[in-house]
């Protein structure tokens, strides 16, 4: 048994060295540009800031910028190499696949990838917008808005994570599809199951508001629908056999 296992775990840690090799460039070149793409990431918030005149980001601790400095450039690593980390996952499931089967690492990098970067933009050019002024302005005159930058940009970056993942449900749908391994009746009895399992990794991966929360959780249960439909395309010989047999038993 041991032997058999050998081999893939040998696999898997080839793929996981190749992914932290390319991970660590893409870190270091952009720990290059960090300005530049802090002064992206920190526009919707400083949107919201405009509307407290007296609101800033600031930082307390002496090594913080630097600090974040690093953060934003492991999120932005892990962003750049997204699609090298997908080629890599696909890579070590192929050799247990059909011939036909390892065709599609193309279409699931390409989209993958894809979903990802429109999970990603849903969050910064929808959520963002909106729900930095709610939480800004909140408190009214009572309280003056002056978020850490640490602090931001982990919300950041565990936002912008959390939706580009959420976004990834569709696609990996259609490949267990496409591979037999789900249909549209599965999903669909699943059902009462995801929307706990959705609003719990809504909690996990969002900060701990109702806001963020809801944000995440609307569009997950949106695109467990659209992943049900999905499934009912890509696999309907199953589904009807699946029909088929229930008949048959209850009769």
């Amino acid at each position: 048994m041991l032997e058999e296992i050998r081999p893939h775990i040998a696999e898997l840690r080839s793929r996981l060295i190749k992914i932290v090799i390319i991970y660590f460039i893409f870190f270091l070149l952009a720990f290059v540009f960090w300005k530049d793409i802090f002064a992206w990431m920190s526009e919707p918030l400083l949107e919201a800031l405009k509307l407290e005149k007296s609101s800033k980001i600031i930082f307390t601790g002496l090594a913080e910028p630097f600090f974040t400095a690093v953060k934003i450039s492991l999120f932005a690593g892990f962003f750049f190499s997204l699609p090298f980390i997908l080629y890599q996952i696909w890579a070590f499931i192929a050799p247990g696949l059909y011939e036909h089967e390892k065709k599609l690492i193309i279409p699931f990098v390409f989209w993958g990838t894809v979903m990802f970067i429109i999970g990603a933009a849903f969050a910064y050019y929808i959520v963002f917008p909106v729900g930095f002024k709610v939480l800004v302005t909140f408190g009214g005159q009572q309280f003056t808005a002056m978020p850490r930058i640490s602090e931001y940009v982990s919300f950041f970056g565990k936002l912008m994570l959390g939706f580009g993942i959420a976004f990834e449900m569709p696609v990996v749908t259609y490949f267990l599809a496409k591979l037999g391994l789900v249909t549209d009746k599965t999903l669909k009895d699943f059902a009462r199951y995801a929307i706990v399992v959705i609003f719990i990794l809504a909690a996990i991966l969002t900060p701990p508001d109702l806001f963020s929360q809801l944000a995440m959780a609307a569009p997950l249960l949106i695109l467990y629908g659209v992943s049900i439909l999905i499934a009912k395309i890509v696999n309907p010989e199953k589904q009807e056999n699946e029909e088929k047999n229930t008949q048959k038993k209850e009769n």
